[in-house]
């Protein structure tokens, strides 16, 4: 079991972001899963694992800015004790647990650390 789901960096053109991943991650086998439309694009080999996303706050990307550090849960009730913990330790909510359209059965929570770093928790199990 990977700890990682998948890795987020922003980008301040979507376009050219995809041209440069579609050719320079084909080189080590990873291709284009999904188009999030304009918010952005997927890459993995058989499952999401990175993504490219124009920053949801609609700030300019830097680095760090768009960074999400995703964590893989064993189950849903994990997602909701990850989720729980967060903020009861000072977390701030950033995505209540719940479905995630962009995958099949993907269930996810989003929360900031304490120092404002960008934090998720997928399981991607039927339940």
């Amino acid at each position: 079991m990977s700890v990682f789901t998948h890795v987020t960096v922003g980008t301040n053109n979507l376009a050219k972001a995809r041209a440069f991943y579609d050719v320079t991650l084909k080189e080590i086998g990873l291709k284009r899963v999904a188009d999030l439309d304009e918010a952005g694009s997927i890459w993995g080999v058989d499952k999401p694992s990175f993504f490219v996303l124009n920053p949801a706050n609609g700030n300019p990307a830097s680095i760090g800015n768009g960074v999400t550090v995703s964590f893989e849960a064993p189950n849903r009730a994990a997602v909701l004790a990850f989720h729980a913990a967060a903020l009861a330790n000072g977390g701030v909510c950033e995505g209540l647990p719940g479905p995630r359209s962009w995958a099949d059965n993907a269930y996810a929570a989003y929360a900031r650390d304490l120092d404002g770093n960008k934090l998720a928790v997928y399981c991607f199990k039927a339940e």
